[in-house]
């Protein structure tokens, strides 16, 4: 005979702690499972024609022991009688909650908590571009480790940070329709002892390397190819060469972020990444002279708040400025010359390396302080401490930094005072030396 477990009262259920399932005594089979961030729940384990299974009864306190009890009993009754309690449970039920549906409840109820309405898109996107065709239709409470696998081996290793992103996405979907009652049982998109056990690591994927950078030398030739280059696409990756910004930002850039008379870019949290700006702050991007006319000739669509979009009037896709990247990459190589590619990692330059080539250029190239380049990125500075009581994001001094940067971008001569000329580059040596 097993083992009978202890009946808790209450307050003894109330007391538990800790992730994992707990035996609440009374009735056979009844447990309390505790997931992340303390989600409590009850489920029903159970035998029926030999094949275990578990049916979840619903969140706790919402269902209180008496009644997880209570539940528990019924299902033993029905277990007697030869019935299936969850098939029992399904055939009363109009349908069960599918995963697609779950999406749209979490979105619903948890909108408040997203940093921005571009960023709760952002996050909704990607589960029903990777997820929601994988998995949408089935119900929440049967999907299990190989449904989660099936959604993200086809882009975990292809694109590593999106699939890292939608994993995540799909496990919290499915803690909330554990908490909901809708499923029961450990979480399959789990990292940790889990997921983890079976595909590699997103660090040993991207090994921790920096995106491939445009070389310094060759930044003049590549920029005159971009500027030679027509469409909206080769335009927003122009902008975003010109403010050293993410991907991201440009692309769900929006008109009414743009402070045309005096010549700012307002990127609301949430718009970059899920980590910038660290701050939760906006950042702001002062824009240099070719930016504001690249802004005055790109044409406008009726009803279309965003800067740059596709055909159908919604944002353009990160492949949309690669491509031209790359296109611009192989355009060169069918001249006889080399392309233009990282100097370390022997590859072709992608989008985001224009931020490593801006930053190595500042440090390089320039007297402006290391500092103000971390602001530009929207990289967090210094300490804690320092963070939280320098509130000044140095946007007026910024501002000729930035007139520089595109200067040297489009290769005129002459760099305002922030730059090294020779004069001032023979001093530092003759400081360094000695001499």
């Amino acid at each position: 005979m097993p083992k009978r477990a202890k009946e808790l009262g209450s307050l003894e259920v109330k007391r538990l702690k800790g992730k994992g399932t707990y035996a609440v005594g009374g009735v056979a089979g009844l447990a309390l499972q505790i997931g992340q961030f303390d989600s409590r729940s009850w489920v029903f384990r159970y035998r029926f024609r030999g094949r275990r299974r578990e049916a979840g009864l619903g969140p706790y306190p919402d269902v209180p022991l008496a009644k997880a009890r209570e539940y528990a009993r019924e299902a033993r009754d029905q277990i007697r009688q030869g019935i299936d309690p969850i098939t029992h449970r399904q055939s009363l039920q109009r349908k069960l909650l599918t995963f697609s549906e779950a999406v749209a409840l979490y979105d619903d109820e948890k909108a408040v908590e997203f940093r921005s309405k571009v960023h709760r898109r952002q996050w909704r996107a990607s589960l029903e571009r990777h997820a929601v065709p994988v998995i949408g239709d089935m119900p929440v409470a049967e999907v299990e480790l190989q449904d989660v696998l099936d959604v993200l081996r086809p882009i975990w290793t292809t694109k590593t940070e999106t699939a890292s992103k939608v994993r995540q996405r799909v496990e919290r979907v499915l803690d909330y329709a554990t908490v909901a009652g809708q499923r029961a049982g450990e979480n399959p998109a789990r990292w940790r002892g889990n997921l983890d056990m079976i595909l590699p690591a997103p660090t040993k994927l991207t090994g921790g390397r920096n995106y491939p950078a445009l070389k310094l030398d060759d930044a003049v030739d590549w920029f005159a190819a971009l500027l030679s280059r027509e469409g909206l696409s080769a335009r927003a990756l122009e902008f975003q060469a010109l403010t050293a910004a993410r991907s991201g930002a440009v692309r769900f850039m929006t008109w009414d972020e743009i402070d045309l008379d005096r010549k700012l870019w307002t990127i609301q949290p949430g718009r970059t990444s899920s980590k910038i700006p660290p701050s939760g702050r906006p950042h702001r991007v002062p824009l240099s002279s070719r930016a504001m006319a690249l802004l005055d000739e790109i044409p406008r669509l009726a009803g279309v708040q965003l800067v740059f979009w596709n055909g159908k009037g919604g944002e353009l896709s990160d492949a949309a400025l690669a491509a031209v990247m790359r296109k611009i990459h192989e355009a060169s190589l069918r001249k006889g010359e080399g392309g233009f590619v990282d100097a370390r990692l022997t590859t072709p330059a992608v989008p985001h390396g224009l931020r490593s080539t801006f930053r190595t250029w500042v440090g390089e190239h320039t007297q402006y302080d290391g500092d103000m380049a971390e602001i530009a990125l929207a990289h967090s500075v210094g300490s804690k401490v320092r963070q939280a009581y320098d509130r000044a994001d140095q946007v007026e001094k910024r501002r000729d930094m930035m007139e520089d940067w595109y200067r040297f971008l489009a290769g005129e001569p002459g760099q305002a005072g922030g730059s090294m000329g020779e004069g001032d580059a023979l001093k530092t040596e003759m400081t360094e030396t000695g001499k």
